[in-house]
């Protein structure tokens, strides 16, 4: 058994995780149904990956903000990350329209048969906003509110800074108390070859290859967008403004990568972002810890690509001519929903009303299109997460080279051979 271990141990923890992704997918495909027997350790693991999200958002950003020493570095680093967040984004709804465009996936489909879906109201710009600060900062924490959360530790940790020598033993205590929820994820993560396997599985056997049927071509349309955009625009941003080769990048981040595909929760993925972030491309923590907890609430490269093909789908679909303006909203209103969608699994979909009600698509017509993709909207929205994971890891090792907060040398090395 002890040998077992040992050789199970000695694989690199994403080849595990690979290798357990193509295992589940078969299993679950031949198995059908019945492989739902094992849907509560997929869920388990999940609950395992929320479990951590909150304390180590919190602990990690105080930390961050503390070891940076000076306040006015933090808005030096949060202006380049957001402002790289919003060039993604927008280059990932002109990706999303052009391949649409071109694939033309919404020609000659029918809607007959399917049952509308209803969708949430759409939440005001100006509410979004305040609900960034919290009424009350442990109600933010029970509730899983990130947005609230971040704002609330930025806040504490330029209060130790302030606070100087007197607050010098609080400092210290988050930076430890980083660090151990730090182990934590790399306990939880040895997990997650067996929690993919479930995740993966259960899609399969429940959903299984013919669900591609009737959705193929905009399925192909997404992830074809999706590859397009991390080689076009996630690889070239690190290479040429973060001047780092583009290899070691990606090499570095497929632990993140396979868990996103597999949980399709971009919240969920960050512990697993930070690990990868911090050992395998050297980010320093500070950087680490205060862009990647707000990119995974921000930062929705793959949902803006998503919904901005959605949009020209259905457009295909109800016959919608489109011209140069109509092009401009939707890039607007994408843009607009995709900063701050939930990043959990299809949040996306219900926000289509939004951006589709730009081109003249009915509330009703919105919900026949969300009944057509609802179905098959988990395989779509496992590529998507990607996008969005592999965005904030892009943004964060960009940036960590801007300010000199990355090791090099740790970075070149080939820390998941």
């Amino acid at each position: 058994m002890t040998s077992i271990m040992q050789k199970w141990f000695a694989i690199t923890l994403w080849k595990r995780i690979a290798a357990a992704l193509v295992l589940g997918a078969v299993v679950g495909a031949v198995a059908g149904d019945s492989i739902t027997s094992i849907q509560w350790i997929g869920d388990l693991f999940i609950r395992l990956i929320k479990m951590l999200v909150v304390p180590l958002v919190f602990v990690t950003l105080v930390a961050g903000v503390v070891a940076m020493d000076d306040p006015k570095r933090l808005g030096s680093i949060g202006i380049k990350a957001f402002a790289l967040y919003l060039m993604t984004t927008l280059f990932a709804i002109i990706i999303g329209i052009v391949v649409t465009s071109l694939i033309r996936p919404g020609i000659g489909v029918e809607l007959i048969g399917v049952d509308p879906k209803g969708f949430e109201g759409e939440v005001s710009l100006t509410e979004r906003l305040l609900s960034i600060v919290p009424d009350n900062p442990f109600a933010a924490f029970a509730q899983g509110d990130v947005l609230a959360i971040i704002f609330f530790a930025i806040l504490v940790g330029a209060g130790i800074l302030m606070a100087g020598e007197r607050a010098k033993t609080l400092g210290t205590l988050f930076e430890d108390a980083a660090e151990v929820m730090l182990k934590i994820t790399h306990i939880v993560m040895e997990c997650a070859p067996f929690g993919v396997f479930a995740l993966i599985a259960v899609v399969m056997g429940t959903a299984g290859f013919s669900t591609f049927v009737n959705i193929f071509l905009l399925a192909v349309t997404v992830y074809l967008g999706c590859f397009l955009h991390i080689l076009l625009v996630h690889g070239p941003l690190v290479r040429l403004i973060g001047r780092l080769k583009i290899v070691p990048f990606f090499k570095g981040i497929v632990d993140a990568q396979l868990v996103a595909y597999s949980t399709s929760s971009s919240s969920g993925t960050l512990p697993v972002s930070l690990s990868c972030a911090e050992h395998n491309l050297g980010v320093k923590g500070p950087v680490a810890s205060s862009i990647l907890p707000l990119g995974a609430t921000v930062n929705m490269d793959g949902t803006a690509l998503y919904v901005a093909s959605v949009t020209i789908f259905a457009a295909q679909i109800f016959g919608i001519d489109l011209h140069l303006i109509d092009y401009a909203m939707i890039a607007l209103t994408t843009t607009l929903v995709s900063v701050g969608t939930a990043s959990v699994p299809s949040a996306s979909l219900f926000l289509l009303t939004v951006v589709l009600g730009t081109i003249g698509v009915t509330n009703e017509q919105t919900a026949l299109i969300v009944g057509f993709i609802f179905p098959f909207d988990r395989v779509l929205d496992m590529m998507r997460t990607v996008v969005n994971v592999t965005g904030d890891l892009a943004v964060a090792t960009t940036v960590a080279r801007l300010e000199d907060e990355i090791d090099v040398d740790v970075y070149y090395t080939d820390a998941v051979e």
